[in-house]
């Protein structure tokens, strides 16, 4: 005896329970269930069925595997149920999610096996009715073509390879397909890819008052902004040309304001994501305009450009609620404020003090800043009633008023009473005859030009601080040399409309930015010790000067170990301080030569000046070539900006040849050198 609908619809309601409590019975539950919801089924069944099957191919808890496998098999099945006629809209949106998730299993399924053309015409027929539906639909049926023309997209569309030698742990895109694949060649699906991006960018422009859609159509292509780069300029573009706001100018019903608030909103949110991604990208500041833009817009709009807060009701609703009586102009008493006393001394405060609240008249005003007064002043100034302003002038004038005539009727100290008149205070002194002649007797001769003399003090000099020692000097010397390092790691990089433009008439080390520091520390390196000692002075200070180059060039080590460590924490962004660092270092060396050189008398006593730029560039080349990689091009142009190659550099550049992988970065950087004819020291 056959069962009733809905004991079939209690016992499937079991299966799903089953399935949800323990996922690896999925594959034998769902094998079972293709057969009872197929396109002869009942209605009902057919709208379970549906859902379950959106509901297992979108889960995460199942394996890809096993995804792929029943996917397989169940699309005869779906393709039965989208080709019935008149299918209920129900079972329409089920199949057509169902078909989202299982279209990239099923592309990837025929990359490796290419023979099964059943399976991808089923699949083929299945993308063609949904993209046939997708402009005649419902709503809801519409939202599941988009989420379905999302998928279509990112599968057809090339994505990144991570691993060529593991292809299943790829994300399935057409980059893995063979260009010879018999049943998916990409000539063919990635232009038809481009037309369904296309299409699927027309809701911006063929009907934006339609919010439903357009939201739908946003969520998307946030998943494809993320993970198709190669799409993204197209659709930002798109999107940047899109107002939400552009409904405004028509009558703002509140259903229309609900409409412009979701889709500004959901238009905000996906720029944002894609600005904090990539701050630093080419349509970021584009990005950041629209965003401010729209901001501003919407508020405009929304807030018409009064206070947001909710005003006073228009009946009191309360009896004893004097405030909200004074809104309808009843009789009032009004302000008394802080009592004043005719007698004592009266403060400012207690002059215009207009509230009774003990707790506001008892507030200390010199306790908030001083900007803080002046907004909040010129905002109730703005703000406040002329009437009530006015009010309170008045009651301020007649205290003032009332105490002004107080003051006039105080006598003044000239017209005292008699009995005011013979007091006279009693004193009588503490110490006895004997004690006052006693101390009377040491006192000084009273001359007062001997007693300014004496008082007067002498010039004073601080003492000379004791001499530092040479460890002490070192020691003082790292510290600022940490300060200065510190100072420029907290300055940011200068802006391409701040930077200077590079010249010979331009001022380095000008700007005070973090190339002038920059600048600034590398000269300090190499410049240090030069030329503190002149040979024609005899003096001692000179000689002891000479005497502390060895500390001045200790320095010097310890500011280029600073730098050396600096560059190599990040190499790529800071390879300009590299190429600076060594071109001050050459420049250097070839001033000590010619200083050196000019002088025979000093060449006869001194040795020879010390070398630095063959030293630093070996070691800055020898820090960064360990993480060269085969399409680096930032060998290429530290050895075309340095000033000089020696042997030993070169030696270390065909070094990189020894690895099979770099052996095209060592070529092209020693083809290079040879064109641009750089000097070989």
């Amino acid at each position: 005896m056959a069962l009733s609908i809905p004991d079939q619809l209690t016992q499937l309601s079991a299966a799903r329970q089953i399935v949800l409590a323990d996922p690896k019975l999925y594959p034998q539950i769902v094998s079972g269930i293709l057969r009872i919801v197929g396109a002869n089924a009942h209605l009902e069944l057919r709208r379970w069925g549906a859902e379950f099957l959106a509901e297992t191919f979108g889960s995460p808890v199942i394996a890809s595997s096993e995804k792929e496998q029943m996917g397989i098999s169940a699309l005869q099945t779906l393709k039965d149920l989208l080709e019935l006629p008149g299918e209920d809209t129900d079972v329409v949106k089920g199949v057509v999610q169902a078909s989202a998730s299982i279209y990239a299993l099923v592309f990837k399924y025929i990359i490796a096996n290419p023979s099964d053309v059943p399976v991808w015409n089923n699949m083929a027929a299945i993308k063609s009715n949904i993209l046939k539906r997708w402009d005649s639909a419902t709503i809801g049926v519409k939202i599941c073509c988009i989420k379905f023309v999302q998928k279509v997209v990112q599968v057809q569309t090339p994505g990144v390879i991570a691993d060529p030698r593991r292809s299943e742990q790829n994300e399935t895109s057409i980059a893995l397909v063979p260009r010879d694949h018999p049943l998916i060649p990409p000539p063919r699906l990635e232009p038809e890819a481009s037309g369904l991006l296309d299409r699927l960018l027309n809701v911006f422009h063929e009907d934006p008052s339609d919010a439903v859609l357009v939201n739908a159509t946003l969520n998307c292509l946030g998943v494809l902004l993320r993970t198709r780069q190669s799409i993204a300029h197209k659709i930002i573009s798109a999107i940047l040309s899109f107002n939400p706001l552009k409904q405004a100018n028509s009558p703002m019903t509140p259903k229309v304001k609900v409409q412009i608030k979701s889709m500004e909103k959901t238009t905000r949110s996906v720029l944002l994501n894609v600005y904090r991604r990539n701050e630093n990208g080419s349509m970021a500041p584009r990005i950041k305009a629209y965003v401010d833009r729209m901001s501003h817009s919407r508020t405009e709009i929304f807030n018409d450009g009064g206070s947001r807060k909710r005003g006073l009701p228009n009946e009191p609703t309360d009896g004893l609620d004097n405030s909200k009586r004074r809104r309808l102009g009843a009789n009032v008493p009004g302000h008394q404020g802080a009592s004043l006393s005719l007698d004592g001394p009266n403060s400012f405060a207690q002059l215009y003090t207009l509230t009774n609240d003990s707790t506001l008249a008892s507030f200390d005003v010199q306790q908030l800043p001083q900007d803080i007064v002046v907004s909040i002043a010129q905002g109730l100034l703005v703000h406040i009633n002329q009437q009530d302003l006015d009010k309170a002038i008045d009651i301020v004038r007649s205290r003032f008023l009332t105490l002004s005539k107080a003051a006039s009727s105080v006598p003044q100290s000239g017209e005292l009473g008699d009995d005011e008149e013979d007091y006279e205070p009693d004193f009588e002194p503490t110490e006895d005859r004997e004690q006052i002649l006693n101390r009377a007797d040491v006192l000084p001769p009273e001359d007062s030009a001997q007693a300014q003399s004496e008082v007067a003090l002498g010039p004073f000099e601080m003492p000379q601080p004791p001499p530092l020692t040479a460890g002490e000097t070192e020691e003082i010397g790292k510290g600022t040399i940490g300060r200065v390092f510190s100072i420029m790691n907290m300055l940011g990089e200068p802006s391409a409309a701040k930077r200077q433009k590079p010249g010979l008439n331009r001022l380095a080390g000008s700007s005070y930015d973090r190339e002038s520091w920059v600048t600034f520390i590398t000269r300090l390196a190499t410049r240090a010790s030069a030329g503190l000692y002149d040979e024609d002075d005899n003096r001692e200070e000179s000689k002891a000067v000479l005497k502390t180059t060895n500390g001045a060039s200790t320095l010097s080590s310890v500011i280029r170990d600073n730098l050396f460590g600096l560059i190599l924490e990040d190499f790529r962004a800071r390879i300009h301080i590299a190429i600076a660092w060594l071109n001050e270092e050459w420049f250097n060396d070839k001033m000590q030569l010619q200083a050196y050189h000019s002088n025979e008398e000093r060449a006869k006593k001194h040795p020879h000046p010390k070398q630095y730029y063959e030293e630093c560039a070996l070691r800055v080349l020898d820090g960064i070539m360990p993480y060269l990689d085969a399409k680096d091009k930032l060998l290429i142009r530290f050895l075309s900006e340095i000033p000089s190659i020696s042997e030993q550099l070169l030696e270390r550049v065909k070094s990189l040849a020894r690895d099979p992988e770099r052996v095209d970065l060592c070529v092209r950087a020693i083809q290079y050198e040879s064109f641009s004819l750089c000097p070989i020291a």
